[in-house]
């Protein structure tokens, strides 16, 4: 049997191969020996349970330790089917309130930011790692895309790393709780970072990238030879520059943000990424 190498994605639990972690004790790493899938909450973060090839479940945290729905949701989560299409949207449940808890009104932002909400993927596809080894998730036609315009890249010379790739509404929202709670201002924060539900990295079809010798994630990468190469060449693989200087969405210049969308010839399969 293949190692799997989706993540499949639900409301409340990402399913991770489980063959992407590694234990740090060896009472863990006989129990990842036996499993297939890691059940993930996706607030937290806190893996909660395997799951072998035969479907059957073993919980990582007692009952007590879980929240009523997360026990309903482990116990609802069967052995995955390999991807026969496209990813689908999951639904945007929940997402509105859980914007008003932050202080954010959805339309209202909407309308002043010309975003539309991004529902996250079902599934994605392993793309690789990232510049800190981490799995990177995206959807399987960006994916795609990104792989071939990584080797156009080196073969002119040029490297392309990827900062990020995939990140799902909790994650989102945690980035700003966790500024606000550093006393932050919405409008300072919105000024760098789309609202929870309205990022392009919901979609799987955003990536940060770098190159070697830059800071990330900084305007200095727009000064290399990187930025030069991708100005002239990411719009022949669909990428295209997100956020540029003085663009209509309120967000700062991001030279290293590029989102994949398929060019006009290409039918969008399952594509997840909208604008106004």
């Amino acid at each position: 049997m293949s190692l799997p190498r989706q993540l499949h994605n639900t409301r409340l639990l990402e399913l991770w191969p489980a063959w992407l972690l590694r234990a740090r004790r060896g009472a863990d790493a006989r129990l990842l020996s036996g499993a297939r899938w890691l059940l993930r909450h996706k607030a937290d973060r806190r893996y909660l349970a395997l799951l072998d090839g035969e479907g059957r479940v073993q919980p990582l945290l007692p009952r007590a330790a879980l929240a009523p729905d997360l026990r309903c949701a482990i116990a609802e989560t069967g052995l995955p089917a390999a991807p026969s299409g496209p990813p689908r949207p999951l639904a945007l449940d929940g997402l509105e309130a859980r914007l008003q808890a932050l202080g954010l009104d959805a339309a209202s932002y909407a309308a002043r930011s010309g975003l539309a909400p991004v529902p996250e993927p079902d599934w994605l596809q392993l793309a690789g790692r990232d510049r800190w080894r981490r799995p990177l998730w995206l959807h399987p036609q960006a994916a795609h895309a990104w792989h071939r315009m990584q080797a156009a890249a080196l073969a002119d010379g040029i490297v392309l790393e990827a900062l990020s790739g995939y990140r799902s509404h909790d994650v989102q929202l945690g980035i700003f709780a966790r500024k606000r709670a550093r006393g932050l201002a919405m409008e300072a924060i919105l000024s760098v970072n789309a609202a929870p539900g309205f990022s392009e990295h919901h979609s799987g079809c955003a990536l940060d990238i770098r190159t070697p010798g830059a800071p990330p994630a900084e305007e200095a990468f727009e000064r290399t030879p990187a930025f030069a190469w991708l100005q002239a060449h990411a719009p022949a693989h669909g990428f295209t520059l997100s956020y540029p200087r003085g663009n209509p969405h309120g967000i700062a210049y991001e030279p290293w943000h590029w989102c994949w969308r398929p060019p006009p010839a290409m039918p969008a399969q399952g594509i997840l990424v909208s604008a106004r």
